[in-house]
C-alpha cells in the first residue's frame, strides 16, 4: 500500500512540474530570463536567424514538437558579453538532459536539433555561444567574447539549464548528454577537457577541435587559387578525378559500390590526368593537378613540421575550395586570421603559412582549440565518448579526428575503447550526407554504452534514396573496417564483418 502511494505520488510530480510562466521570475547569477512561455504539441516555428552560424537565412520550416516549456536567457558572466540560450523541457520527461552543439561560427541557437531532443523526450538546451550569425566580426575587439565562443558560453548555458531545469521538475537530470558536430564537436571535447564533470557522456563528430590549423589548411590551399586562377578545377573536371580515384581503388575492399572503406589505402597518382592532347574537362592542366596535389597533401610548415592533414581519395567532387568562382577564401576560415590580427579588413592575400600560422595560434589557438589529450577526468567519473567521422568530409579533414585520437591513445594508453571509440564512415560527408551509410543512431549506442555497459562493437548505418533505405553496412570501432563476407547482398549489414584494416599499397 505504502510502495503505490509512493509510485502515485512520483508519478503526479512528473506530471504537475512547476508552472512554467513563473520560471521568468527566477533569479540566476548573471542572467535575465527573457521568456517563459509554455507550447502546446504540434509545430514550432524558429524566429527567422541572421544568416549563417551553421544555419542558414530565411523563414526557418516549422519543427514538429511534443507540448513543452521554452525558456529563453541572456547570460552575462562578463561586462562584454551577451549570451543567448534557451532550455526547452517536455511536459513528458525521459529524466535526461541533452545539450545540442553549434556549425561554424555558431552564432545560432540550434532551434532544429532541440526540436530533435525534445522529441525523443529529453529536456535540451542550445546557446548562440555569444553573438549573432555566422562569421567573426563579433570578436575583433571583443576577447571576451572570443572566450564566449570558445568555452564560456557552453560551461555557463549548462549550469544554467541544469537549474532552470531543476526548478520546474524540482529535480535535476539524471544524466547529462552532449551532442554535437563540426563545432559542436570541438565544444564537446572542450567540456571534457575543461569541465569533465558538466556531461556524463558525448557524442562528437567531425571535429573543428583543431580550429586554427583547420583554417590554416583551408587559406594554403584556396589562396593559390585566387591568385592564379587557371589553377581552379571545374566541377566536371573533379567528377572525372573521383570517377579515376574510384575505378583504381573502389574493388580494394571486396566490393564495387562506389565507396573506398578504408581511403588511405588508395595510392592513385592523378599525374594520370595530366592533360596530354590539350585541355578538356576529363583532364587536369599542369597548375590545376598542382592545385589538386595541395588538396591531398597534409599542410606543412617549411621546417616540415605536419601542421593539418589533406582530403581523402573518393571524396573529390566536394573540392569546392579549388573549384574556383569564388572572391575570397572561405569566410569562417578568414575569420581565425582577422580575429588573429584584430583586423576585419586582413588582406587574405598578404597569407604566408608559417608567418600566419605562428600569429593565429598565439592570439586564437590557445582559447579555441580543443586539442588536450587528457580525458583521464572525464573517463574517472565514468564518462563515455562516441567519435565519428565521414571518410568523404570535404569541409574538415577526417584525418584530424584520427590524429585526436591517436594523440589521446598516445597520452594516456593504448587501451581505452571501455570509454571511447572512433567510427570512421565511408562515404558519408560533413557530418551526415554522401553516397555511403550516414545516417546513424549515436544517441542510442551511448545510452546503451552509458546506462547499460553495452560498448557498440558496431553502429547500424543506413543510406536513404527517396525515403526509402537502399543501404545498410556496420559502422566498426576504428581501426577496424567492414569487410564484404562473400556471399549475399552487399546492401545487407548482416553480410558483412568488422576485421582490420588492411593497409597494404595498390
Amino acid at each position: 500500500m505504502i510502495a503505490n502511494i509512493a509510485v502515485l505520488f512520483f508519478s503526479a510530480a512528473l506530471a504537475a512540474p512547476t508552472p512554467c510562466a513563473s520560471l521568468k521570475s527566477i533569479s540566476l547569477p548573471n542572467t535575465t530570463i527573457t521568456l517563459a512561455e509554455s507550447v502546446a504539441a504540434g509545430t514550432f516555428t524558429p524566429p527567422t536567424p541572421q544568416a549563417g552560424g551553421g544555419q542558414r537565412g530565411g523563414q526557418p520550416a516549422a519543427l514538429p514538437v511534443p507540448a513543452f516549456c521554452r525558456v529563453a536567457a541572456t547570460l552575462r558572466p562578463s561586462s562584454d558579453s551577451e549570451i543567448d540560450m534557451e532550455v526547452w523541457m517536455p511536459e513528458n520527461w525521459n529524466g535526461k538532459f541533452q545539450f545540442v552543439g553549434g556549425g561554424g561560427w555558431a552564432g545560432v541557437i540550434s532551434y532544429p536539433a532541440l526540436a530533435a531532443a525534445l522529441q525523443e523526450g529529453y529536456a535540451t538546451a542550445s546557446t548562440d555561444t555569444g553573438h549573432k550569425g555566422g562569421n567573426a566580426n563579433f570578436a575583433i575587439g571583443h576577447s571576451e567574447k572570443v572566450i564566449d565562443f570558445a568555452y564560456r558560453a557552453v560551461h555557463e548555458s549548462t549550469l544554467k539549464a541544469k537549474t532552470v531545469m531543476t526548478t520546474f521538475y524540482d529535480r535535476g537530470p539524471r544524466l547529462s548528454y552532449w551532442n554535437g558536430c563540426s563545432t559542436g564537436r570541438r565544444q564537446g571535447l572542450m567540456e571534457a577537457q575543461r569541465y569533465p564533470d558538466d556531461f556524463d557522456a558525448i557524442i562528437a563528430g567531425a571535429p573543428a577541435n583543431y580550429q586554427t590549423h583547420l583554417h590554416a589548411w583551408d587559406l594554403s590551399v584556396s589562396v593559390p587559387v585566387l591568385k592564379d586562377p587557371s589553377s581552379a578545377v571545374s566541377a566536371p573536371k573533379l567528377t572525372a578525378l573521383n570517377k579515376a580515384v574510384i575505378g583504381a581503388c573502389d574493388a580494394k575492399d571486396g566490393v564495387k559500390d562506389g565507396l573506398l572503406n578504408e581511403p588511405r589505402t588508395c595510392k592513385f597518382d592523378p599525374a594520370a590526368l595530366l592533360c596530354k592532347a590539350g585541355d578538356s574537362d576529363s583532364c587536369l592542366t599542369a597548375p590545376q593537378l598542382d592545385s589538386v596535389k595541395r588538396m591531398y597533401a597534409p599542410a606543412k610548415t617549411k621546417a616540415g613540421e605536419i601542421v593539418f592533414p589533406g582530403k581523402e581519395p573518393g571524396s573529390e567532387t566536394g573540392w569546392n575550395v579549388i573549384s574556383g568562382g569564388a572572391q575570397a577564401p572561405p569566410g569562417v576560415s578568414l575569420g581565425s586570421f582577422q580575429v588573429a590580427y584584430d583586423n576585419l579588413n586582413w588582406d587574405w592575400r598578404s597569407f604566408d603559412f608559417d608567418r600566419d600560422l605562428k600569429i593565429v595560434d598565439e592570439k586564437v589557438g590557445t582559447i579555441i582549440n580543443a586539442i588536450n589529450p587528457d580525458l583521464s577526468a572525464f573517463k574517472a567519473r565514468g564518462g563515455k565518448l562516441i567519435l565519428y567521422h565521414g571518410w568523404n568530409d570535404t569541409a574538415i579533414s577526417p584525418g584530424n579526428t584520427v590524429n585526436y585520437y591517436n594523440s589521446l591513445l598516445a597520452k594516456m594508453g593504448q587501451k581505452q575503447d571501455n570509454w571511447i571509440r572512433l567510427f570512421m564512415i565511408p562515404g558519408m560527408g560533413h557530418c551526415q550526407g554522401g553516397p555511403g551509410p550516414n545516417q546513424v543512431n549515436y544517441m542510442a549506442a551511448l545510452e546503451r554504452w552509458r546506462e547499460s555497459g553495452v560498448a557498440p562493437d558496431h553502429l547500424e548505418a543506413f543510406h536513404v534514396t527517396n525515403n526509402r533505405v537502399d543501404m545498410a553496412r556496420p559502422l566498426c570501432p576504428y581501426p577496424q573496417v567492414a569487410q564484404y563476407k562473400g556471399t549475399g547482398s552487399t546492401n545487407d549489414a548482416a553480410n558483412f564483418v568488422c576485421k582490420a584494416a588492411q593497409l597494404s599499397a595498390n
